[in-house]
């Protein structure tokens, strides 16, 4: 059986898109016949605290479903303070460079990146002729910090710039989840062999309920997912127009208390926050809803949210605010409606249009079957170990 291992920032039981993406590509290697290994922090995510369980651990072994997963010790932080989080990632570096010295590692690796630093570390330290290391980009770090106006053009920025190309070299494939990322890596290195991996679900899709919409309620919109600076949930409670719509919120992250507080202090709102759900229990609860948003403060190269193939999978008619190649996926496969992030007059004017009858079940099964015949996760699986 041959042996293969994942070095992550995210898994499992953390949520959201990163950890559901590393943890479906560890049990699709798995069921493909590979001896699959996880190394990854202490669950800390998004919280940027240690888990109960998990406290007071420096290392932690386990087994999930048959997956081996080796946990490591982090200084866990979510700060916005610069210094805080680097040296979160700092932590997590000197914990695999000891994991590094001491273990004996596979012959085939795959690096998640971002975070760069981390990937820097693996890459550096696992180079070997004898060695397949294969980079999975799912954000361009640190052009998207870059767009997010975390970073400023400034010497630190080239020295991340440095990073990430040396990460590039030192790949023999990399894999990247939109046609963006890959044409930004092609022209830093364009001798690399690339391959598009999308973050396709894989779970079962639901039944869809035969519904006829009530006309004259107001249409359910939900949002769920990380309650962060660039997804601007904040700003949207602020700019919604609620004449035609009752926002619902899921999720947590560094928004979630100034969320409540909005919510509170305009409670005359049809507003609701509902905080955060197991994937499943997520899953369900989506189906009740008529419409999600996908907003992003910005248009970040490179970044296409996996909601938008998870939504797809359900049914869920989506409203797309983020801007990007996202927008092209919305468009060809007729999933829902575009609008371009910050423009939050064109969004009122489109949420005004949308009526109950356009969102029928009929259009929610049309949705599905399309992420049936073009997000096949099974299939895109088969392609990555054939190369692998």
């Amino acid at each position: 059986m041959k042996e293969i291992c994942i070095i992550t920032n995210y898994f499992p039981p953390e949520t959201g898109a990163a950890s559901n993406r590393i943890f479906q590509l560890a049990e699709g290697l798995k069921s493909k016949g590979f001896e699959t290994t996880v190394i990854c922090p202490l669950p800390n995510y998004p919280t940027g605290k240690i888990f109960a369980e998990y406290k007071g651990k420096l290392r932690r072994l386990e087994d999930i479903n048959g997956i081996k997963v080796c946990r490591l010790w982090i200084f866990a932080s979510n700060s916005k303070n610069k210094l805080l989080r680097l040296l979160s990632m700092l932590s997590f570096s000197l914990s695999l460079t000891w994991f590094f010295i001491w273990n004996k590692i596979p012959k085939t690796v795959i690096v998640q990146s971002p975070p760069l630093l981390v990937a820097f570390t693996s890459m550096f330290f696992l180079k070997s002729k004898k060695r397949k290391l294969i980079l999975n980009v799912s954000d361009l770090w640190p052009l998207a910090g870059l767009e997010l106006r975390a970073f400023k053009k400034n010497l630190n920025y080239r020295i991340l710039e440095r990073i990430e190309k040396y990460n590039y070299q030192k790949a023999h494939l990399i894999l990247g989840q939109s046609e963006e990322i890959l044409c930004h890596i092609k022209k830093i290195c364009p001798e690399k062999e690339l391959f598009l991996y999308r973050n396709y679900p894989n779970f079962k899709s639901p039944s869809l309920k035969e519904t006829i919409p009530l006309e004259g309620r107001k249409i359910k919109l939900v949002y769920a997912g990380l309650l962060g600076i660039a997804q601007g949930i904040l700003k949207l409670c602020n700019n919604l127009d609620y004449s035609k719509i009752e926002f619902h919120i899921y999720g947590s992250g560094a928004e979630e208390d100034l969320i409540k507080s909005f919510i509170e202090e305009n409670n005359h709102l049809p507003i609701f926050f509902h905080g955060s759900l197991s994937r499943e229990k997520l899953h369900k609860e989506l189906l009740e809803y008529d419409l999600t948003i996908i907003p992003l403060l910005n248009r970040i190269y490179g970044s296409v949210p996996s909601k938008i193939f998870e939504y797809a999978k359900l049914g869920l008619p989506m409203l797309y605010f983020g801007g990007g190649e996202g927008e092209t996926i919305i468009d060809e496969n007729a999933l829902g409606w575009v609008v371009p992030p910050a423009n939050y007059n064109l969004l009122n004017y489109t949420l005004n249009n949308i009526y109950l009858k356009d969102l029928t079940s009929a259009k929610k099964q049309r949705i599905q079957s399309k992420a049936l015949e073009f997000f096949n996760h099974q299939g895109q699986l088969d392609k990555l170990v054939k190369i692998i």
